[in-house]
């Protein structure tokens, strides 16, 4: 009876400490927020980030007020809140200690010294073996101290030890603790703890019992637990940086000096647009439309009269048109090839196995190299594809005496072909991937249904129209879909292959490379922002008109 009244007094501390440390990093978090704005925090750093770091101390700060609330009144959501802020918090102190150690910067350090470590790393590879040794020779309980297994133990610890100088890693712990030294590593530290202890105060099975956790409730967390990684990963590099651009396509960001606010003048100059009438399919631009401000991009001629398109950001709209010509036949040949292929790979002939791993393999290559390959092979004097065409004029013309002249086509230099070539390239990269998800899709239909169709006197060719593509439906969704999504954001192939990217004449700028190039190369990353968001909607606009088609020919719901 003693005992368990000292272990419920001990809770109850446990949980008064709780309570208080929630009111006060909730007061701390309020004062944090305070202080941005005071500039006693923070002085220098501009608008975006005060608002940001303003929301999340808030934010925190109000949690851990309902947190301290919930514990005093024994419910186990209070230890969810405070197990949330105290890990989070500990993951900033964590990333803090290690920015200001210069971990990051020694990591890039480590590599180039990594190489001369690797010999010693050999030394532990000998270690390991000698403890796998250590299973074919047992030895006795008393001679424990003297097996290889024990000696292993010591081979791999030398020679990980010797790893660690040679590669100046010990170096580098010195210097990391004594960057720590200065206020923001002391001040990362000692959070780093605070919020440990505190993970470890609300974690306790007695502090859980009294709070009145379930099994349930610890699965939960578990599961929050196990997925923060990847959740963290996605808020700071993918959410964040999202809503950030979001920001900037408001502002005239140059990503060096303050961006100011400018409101909707990106998306203005991306949309402003004018349509003129034109007397003759000759007639000068500057005779219609305000050539200060609007530059030509194209003219629909019709008849003896015709239509001026005219943009104040033409290369916008130029970059538009390539990527959506990029996407009209990029698609269908990424997509029917592969179906067919599916087919085929989907019979019972010997080696099907290894044409399915032959086709697949471009999905796998890495674009660079692909793209390296393929320019070679475009070069209009010493590629093969020029090649083969040459010898292939001259077999006809030889074989029926004709005089066939031999084109020698400028792939990527001339702005006829430019984009074509790269749609070849994506086409032939893409297709084997969809080939297996189409072979997937092939193989969770019944056979039952072919069975039928066989008994019906159904040919090939109905099969194949009246069940293979219907049943396919959910599975075709989903390929053209992504593929319609990674053709309208399609960059490394044009880069990599280009020369300049752009293309001749701007034949191959698309709109993911021309936002590279305003927020890279000229340093308008507000105006790239912009870009970047109705690039969005038009993916966005794009799928959504697949769903409604989907949603309409199901053939679930029909």
């Amino acid at each position: 009876m003693t005992t368990y009244l000292q272990t419920d007094s001990r809770t109850e501390l446990l949980l008064r400490i709780s309570i208080v440390w929630r009111g006060i990093f909730a007061l701390l978090a309020a004062g944090g927020a305070i202080s941005l704005w005071t500039g006693t925090l923070l002085p220098a750093a501009p608008l975006w980030q005060k608002v940001l770091v303003t929301a999340a101390l808030v934010i925190a700060s109000i949690f851990s007020a309902i947190g301290a609330v919930l514990i005093s009144r024994r419910n186990h959501g209070g230890r969810m809140i405070s197990l949330t802020l105290d890990y989070l918090s500990f993951v900033i102190c964590a990333v803090l200690a290690l920015n200001t150690g210069e971990v990051f910067v020694g990591i890039d350090a480590l590599a180039e010294t990594f190489t001369s470590g690797i010999p010693y790393l050999g030394i532990v590879l000998l270690g390991y073996f000698l403890g796998v040794m250590d299973e074919y020779f047992p030895q006795k309980k008393q001679d424990a101290e003297t097996s290889l297994k024990a000696a292993s133990r010591w081979v791999m610890l030398g020679g990980f030890v010797l790893f660690l100088f040679q590669v100046g890693a010990l170096k580098g712990i010195l210097y990391f603790l004594g960057k720590l030294t200065q206020p923001i590593g002391i001040a990362s530290v000692i959070g780093m703890i605070i919020f440990a202890f505190s993970l470890w105060l609300i974690g306790q099975a007695k502090t859980a019992e009294a709070l009145h956790v379930k099994t349930n409730h610890e699965q939960i967390l578990s599961g929050w637990l196990f997925l923060s990684p990847n959740l963290l990963g996605f808020l700071i590099f993918f959410a964040g940086p999202l809503v950030l651009s979001f920001y900037f396509s408001f502002t005239d960001s140059d990503a060096i000096n303050t961006p100011n606010w400018i409101g909707f003048a990106n998306y203005a100059k991306i949309l402003n647009i004018q349509f003129a009438f034109l007397s003759s399919p000759t007639q000068l631009a500057k005779e219609v439309v305000d050539i200060k401000i609007y530059d030509e991009v194209g003219r629909f001629v019709i008849g003896n009269s015709g239509i001026l398109f005219a943009a104040a950001d033409k290369f916008f709209w130029i970059a538009l048109r390539n990527t959506l010509t990029f996407v009209l036949f990029a698609v269908p040949l990424s997509v029917i090839p592969a179906l067919v292929l599916s087919n085929v790979l989907n019979s019972k002939l010997p080696g099907m196995k290894f044409f399915r791993s032959l086709y697949f393999m471009p999905s796998i290559a890495a674009v660079v190299g692909i793209s390296l390959v393929w320019q070679w092979l475009y070069n209009a004097t010493i590629g093969y594809i020029n090649y083969f065409i040459t010898l292939g004029i001259e077999f006809w013309n030889n074989l029926f005496n004709l005089a066939i002249i031999d084109p020698k086509i400028q792939w990527v230099s001339d702005e006829k072909t430019a984009l074509f070539a790269v749609v070849f390239i994506a086409a032939w990269q893409t297709m084997g991937f969809n080939t297996v998800l189409f072979l997937a899709g092939l193989q969770n239909i019944p056979g039952e249904l072919y069975e039928a169709a066989t008994v019906d006197g159904a040919g090939a060719w109905d099969k194949f129209w009246a069940i293979t593509l219907p049943m396919l439906a959910p599975t075709t969704f989903y390929v053209v879909s992504t593929t319609t999504i990674q053709a309208m954001q399609v960059f490394e192939q044009v880069f990599i292959l280009m020369n300049p990217p752009e293309g001749p004449n701007n034949s191959t700028i698309t709109l993911v490379l021309y936002l590279y190039r305003s927020g890279f190369q000229n340093f308008e990353q507000g105006y790239a922002s912009a870009i970047a968001w109705v690039l969005f909607i038009v993916i966005f606009g794009l799928t959504l008109v697949q769903f409604q088609r989907q949603r309409k020919s199901s053939i679930y719901e029909s």
